[in-house]
């Protein structure tokens, strides 16, 4: 049976990544000081204009609008008739405490009686995650959103390099693979979109385009004669960023997570300490999914974990394995939580998140990328007793 994938990303100048930037460096300067600081940092943009706002609770004093000029500049917002730039932006701040009623959840669990110390912290809010992770790349991950991120990557390397110098911040791509009895087998569609400065002929963007940054990325046995190419289909891109469109933290859920192939909880990650299970729960699914399929239990895997704001253990642990584990999914789920502690102080001490590690998470995405803790499959050898 043959079908088609398709998953997109976005550049680093993206409106919607520019407001993740600038909340999860809020979020790491507040961590550098203080790795308790509890921390809700939301971020809106539009043309001159960012709204930093959320609720805060730290002894850590951050300058906040500091922290984004930084970030605006270091994305390459430096030119003010962009619309959009470090040195012109209005900037607010608008950081309030966290509510004492969602604190007093977090601080002490339903469970807290127990002597266990992972049970003194509950689940910062309710809610569900999803984790997942497949065998058809080297990162166990679906290949459609590892090509669209390996292009805008790449597409952000080229502009700031001045391989291309005429590229601006902005831009977006989609990589569309063909599949056959569950395995990709070749790229069917490339879309990519980048943000240009004035005058610039669209034939010779096109070319330079698909020279210096597909090409570049692109594995050559899955380009055939049928693969379409659109590159800036629409023509001029010179408006971008978010001068030409709003931007808001947590509207790229799906290209921060699994390019659509996992279903989503909802939760936004940018701006949120750890304690939010939005986010370090998000990341504990994709770390035993990662290391159910490295230990040879499933070739693809989804979890599915939920919580109740103020209790430390999860209310539900779900697995499918599709058709692809060595064992019944129920069975693997109960494994999961034997050999998993789902708890979130156990999730926050077992992969670091207390360390100020978030920044580079707002591009390119937050999973398949070897320098996270969650990407480590450290507990393959002691799952694989289970097959």
């Amino acid at each position: 049976m043959r079908n088609f994938f398709t998953s997109e990303s976005v550049a680093a100048g993206h409106p919607d990544k520019v407001c993740d930037r600038v909340a999860d460096a809020v979020l790491d300067e507040y961590l550098k000081k203080d790795p308790g600081a509890r921390v809700a940092c939301e971020v809106c943009a539009c043309k001159d204009y960012l709204l930093i706002m959320g609720e805060i609770t730290s002894f850590a004093k951050v300058d906040a609008e500091e922290c984004a000029r930084r970030v605006i500049a270091d994305i390459g917002y430096t030119d003010p008739e962009l619309g959009f730039s470090s040195d012109g932006v209005k900037i607010d701040v608008k950081l309030t405490r966290q509510s004492p009623d969602i604190a007093m959840g977090v601080d002490k669990a339903a469970e807290s009686g127990s002597g266990d110390p992972f049970d003194l912290t509950g689940a910062g809010d309710q809610g569900l995650m999803f984790g997942y992770a497949c065998s058809e790349t080297p990162e166990l991950m679906p290949l459609p959103i590892m090509l669209s991120h390996a292009m805008c990557a790449r597409l952000d390397e080229v502009r700031k390099s001045g391989e291309l110098p005429y590229l601006r911040p902005d831009g977006k791509g989609q990589v569309t693979v063909e599949y056959e009895d569950g395995k990709p087998v070749r790229i069917e569609a490339v879309v990519l979109s980048a943000q240009h400065e004035p005058g610039v002929d669209m034939n010779v963007l096109r070319k330079d385009l698909k020279e210096h940054v597909i090409d570049k990325v692109m594995p050559a046995g899955f380009i055939d004669e049928n693969t379409k190419f659109y590159i800036n289909p629409t023509g001029r891109f010179e408006t971008g960023g978010p001068a030409g469109d709003s931007g808001l933290t947590g509207r790229k859920i799906i290209v921060d997570t699994y390019g659509g192939r996992c279903p989503h909880g909802g939760g936004s990650f940018s701006g949120k300490d750890a304690t939010k299970v939005d986010r370090s729960a998000t990341y504990m699914a994709r770390y035993v999914a990662k290391n159910v399929v490295a230990a040879g239990l499933a070739k693809e895997c989804e979890i599915q974990i939920a919580y109740a704001i103020g209790v430390a253990h999860p209310v539900s642990v779900f697995v499918n394995t599709f058709g692809t584990g060595r064992t019944g999914d129920g069975r693997l789920a109960e494994i999961i939580r034997r050999e998993f502690d789902l708890r979130p102080a156990a999730i926050i001490a077992a992969l670091g998140l207390k360390e100020p590690i978030y920044a580079p998470t707002a591009a390119y995405g937050h999973f398949g990328r070897g320098e996270f803790p969650w990407e480590k499959t450290d507990r393959a050898a002691a799952l694989a007793k289970y097959i």
